[in-house]
């Protein structure tokens, strides 16, 4: 039986925090508090992947420059995410998080027998598609032929859809919707303090995890638990569904 893993993009593999803090003093200057920014539009009403929600427009409108360490305003938002859209390939230019973990999902994918896919709620930019921009990206760091699904809404309803064994995220609220909307595993990648971790994440299923490695190697006990035999029982005790 291969899993059938589900991986996200922004934050989990690729990093676009940095090339958006890049880009955010390049327009407000240095000191920008975009972390905060990003977590604090988590906590709040939109998410760092859905870049205007009030879907206005800026136009031709100046930066307003930002005092350092100050959160962006919604305002100073839509120009950033306004100059990402106008960014020639803007998502095949970011970095890896952990640099060399997609040739390492690739090998353990091959390894393992896994199907794994990619999905992103990532908006347009310049150039080529976003879909295409992402499975050039993916190629680019060793992911030869990579399925890439450009999505909105529930984590949760698209993991039900695609019939996932596991979807491997770096946003607690994404992994919130895997964990009560569908029967796959949750895994989050959290990227800050084991102090920080959100309360409850545990106690809702949701594996906590602090690098694509460790989520990697949590995959591969999984399947290796599953070539023994009572092969559902054991996928399932291993992998908490």
């Amino acid at each position: 039986m291969s899993l059938r893993i589900a991986v996200d993009l922004d934050g989990t593999l690729a990093d676009m925090d940095a090339a958006l803090q890049k880009e955010a003093e390049r327009m407000f200057g240095a000191g920008v508090d975009l972390r905060g920014t990003l977590r604090g539009r988590t906590e709040g009403a939109a998410s760092a992947e859905s870049p205007d929600p009030t879907g206005s427009s800026p136009g031709m409108q100046a930066p307003v420059a930002a005092p350092p360490g100050v959160r962006l305003s919604d305002r100073q938002q839509r120009l950033l995410w306004a100059r990402v859209r106008e960014t020639e390939n803007f998502w095949f230019s970011l970095r890896e998080v952990e640099p060399g973990a997609v040739a390492r999902l690739a090998q353990m994918a091959a390894a393992n027998a896994w199907d794994v896919l990619f999905i992103t709620t990532r908006p347009s930019s310049a150039g080529d598609t976003t879909q295409l921009q992402s499975q050039r990206w993916l190629q680019a760091h060793g992911f030869e032929l990579p399925s890439v699904y450009v999505v909105s809404g529930s984590r949760g309803r698209i993991a039900t859809a695609l019939t996932l064994d596991a979807v491997i995220d770096d946003r607690p609220e994404n992994c919130l919707d895997v964990a009560t909307d569908s029967d796959a595993k949750p895994i989050l990648v959290w990227r800050d303090t084991r102090d920080s971790v959100p309360p409850g994440a545990r106690r809702l299923g949701i594996q906590v995890v602090f690098s694509i490695a460790e989520a990697l190697e949590s995959l591969q006990a999984a399947t290796a638990a599953a070539q023994r035999p009572g092969i559902m029982s054991r996928l399932r005790g291993v992998l908490g569904v």
